[in-house]
């Protein structure tokens, strides 16, 4: 049987199956701790003990030039490339571009990816990312919605003390799909003399108002849940029914009707006819409801809402944008449309190449394989 895995790219999951993602080719990968004594946001909020994870694979160069930083997606970890163990059923969720011998190759380059703050994997193993879920060293509890607002620029500041703390000064890139996207274009805005270049991947510089609307959407059913309790439910029973049903939300928009049509017609069981009961479901249904409820399991209801608002907030502004920029986008993408993401190719300069396959938005997780050549030559320049 095909392994199945779950995506989720810039505020979005979504039930694949996908042969690329079975193999790893043997690379085993180690998650490790970075702190902070404290960091203060960019809105001002101080944090005490900030801890991100991070793995890499690679070896940095004599003079510490050839490191590349991987940004993640929505509701993805640091774990981008290789298994924690041989035993692992898959790999990370770009491990078909990242590797020995691959498009960004680990035999090249040093290669690391972190932890965003607030990952929405709190559940998860490998996950020690400091949110609201992680107890307020004043208090003794948990954060809850106490805990400060960030933002993309609040992600890649503290990537920024990770990457000093490895002896690095300039990074040789950074690239990143989806909300990795948006960190890579804030790394080349705010921080141009730490990076040579940077891709992104699905993302344009800054969320439109379209976009805000949607994400505000997004959360509606988390917040309507009773057992959310205004984000005090630590010790009790979680928001799980409203935090699927978000996920459930994101899934869709994530996709495209082409994958839908290709994989998702009919009903969910023929004995159980949708016209014949209100509980009777359409496979696309059935899909999305086990995704989500799949997806809550390991996830955080508040850590969801923070990463919403990191992403309603981001503005790196392509005017700032004077580095070498590669640009990957699909023309049917329904989170980043391509209209905002070419104006904002041709305020950069950009080099810019389109993504093509059936899953919208997760084309840019899922089927980056035939941009591979123009990747692995940009990053050579």
């Amino acid at each position: 049987m095909t392994p199945v895995r779950v995506f989720c790219a810039a505020a979005v999951a979504a039930l694949l199956s996908s042969p690329s993602f079975a193999q790893s080719g043997g690379l085993i990968v180690e998650k490790k701790t970075f702190e902070m004594p404290s960091y203060t946001t960019a809105a001002g909020a101080t944090i005490k003990q900030v801890k991100i994870g991070w793995e890499a694979a690679g070896a940095l160069n004599a003079d510490k030039s050839n490191a590349i930083l991987i940004t993640h997606f929505f509701s993805a970890t640091s774990h981008a490339f290789g298994k924690y163990a041989a035993s692992d059923p898959a790999p990370g969720y770009w491990d078909y571009l990242i590797g020995p011998g691959k498009a960004i190759d680990t035999d090249k380059y040093y290669v690391l990816s972190s932890d965003t703050l607030v990952n929405l994997n709190v559940n998860a193993p490998n996950v020690i990312t400091t949110g609201p879920a992680s107890i307020n060293p004043d208090t003794g509890k948990p954060y809850g919605m106490t805990f400060p607002v960030v933002s993309i620029k609040d992600f890649v500041n503290v990537q920024t003390k990770l990457v000093e703390s490895l002896g690095i000064r300039k990074l040789h890139a950074v690239v990143g799909a989806s909300m990795g996207g948006l960190q890579a274009y804030e790394w080349a805005a705010s921080h141009p003399d730490m990076v040579d270049r940077i891709v992104a991947v699905i993302a344009s510089p800054a969320a439109d108002p379209y976009l805000i609307g949607w994400l505000d959407v997004w959360t509606s059913p988390i917040r309507l849940d009773p057992k959310w309790n205004n984000g005090d439910y630590y010790g009790k029973e979680p928001p799980n029914e409203g935090l699927a049903a978000s996920l459930k939300l994101l899934t869709l928009h994530a996709q495209h009707w082409e994958w839908a049509m290709k994989t998702q017609s009919g009903v969910a069981d023929p004995a159980k006819d949708p016209a014949k009961a209100f509980d009777n479901k359409f496979k696309i249904q059935a899909t999305l409801d086990a995704l989500g409820a799949a997806r809550a399991k390991t996830s955080d209801a508040n850590s969801f809402l923070y990463l919403v608002k990191a992403n309603q907030l981001a503005n790196a502004d392509p005017e700032k944008i004077k580095i070498p920029t590669l640009i990957l986008y699909t023309p049917t993408d329904l989170f980043f449309y391509p209209p905002y993401v070419e104006e904002a190719a041709k305020k950069i300069g950009a080099q810019t190449a389109t993504l093509s396959g059936p899953n919208g938005h997760l084309n840019g997780v899922l089927n980056v394989g035939p941009a591979a050549g123009k990747i692995t030559e940009f990053l050579a320049k």
